[in-house]
């Protein structure tokens, strides 16, 4: 396949690795308070099913409505790590703003602060909060939170990426600081 070269007119072959979302960034170019919302998801039937079929959990707690009831709640119970995927960050623009940078996600704790319901609609966020250079990676930590739509923190958390720097790709100078 071919694409037409708008400065010179003649096509030029297609090139996969430039098919980008956004242009990709290495550590360096990331700031400590950058924001990525992440989509907003209604909490549905389905979700329920599809996280019990993946996890295997089958407490009348989460799949139960009757059950739920009697325990005080007004419907089904969503599960804290079924509320955590909503923070996967491959959902938002954050992997494609790292591009292949983005070596790996190597650490994530969370709270788990009010209860999610089926018809919750959950608004998620990755927010950067520390940037750790090292020789020629970085480590990249993210609050992940969720709102729903009340406008209540029904999760708060913690990621963290390793991200490669752009010194260990083109030979640039270090980071001062950098280990």
């Amino acid at each position: 396949m071919t694409d037409i070269s708008s400065a010179t007119g003649l096509a030029k072959p297609f090139d996969p690795t430039k098919h980008r979302v956004v242009e990709p960034r290495f550590f360096e170019d990331l700031k400590i308070g950058e924001k990525f919302c992440l989509p907003s998801r209604t909490v549905t039937d389905a979700n329920f099913a599809a996280f019990q079929a993946v996890s295997g959990d089958n407490h009348p707690i989460h799949y139960d409505v009757e059950y739920c009831r009697r325990q005080g709640h007004p419907g089904l119970l969503a599960h804290g790590l079924q509320v955590l995927c909503f923070t996967a960050a491959g959902a938002g623009l954050f992997p494609h703003v790292i591009g292949d940078a983005l070596l790996g996600f190597i650490e994530q704790s969370s709270k788990f602060l009010k209860p999610v319901y089926v018809d919750d609609t959950l608004y998620p966020a990755l927010t950067i909060t520390s940037l750790s250079p090292q020789r020629t990676t970085g480590i990249v930590a993210v609050a992940s939170s969720v709102h729903n739509q009340r406008g209540e923190l029904v999760l708060s958390g913690e990621q963290k990426y390793l991200v490669r720097m752009r010194s260990a790709v083109d030979g640039g100078s270090r980071p001062s600081g950098a280990a």
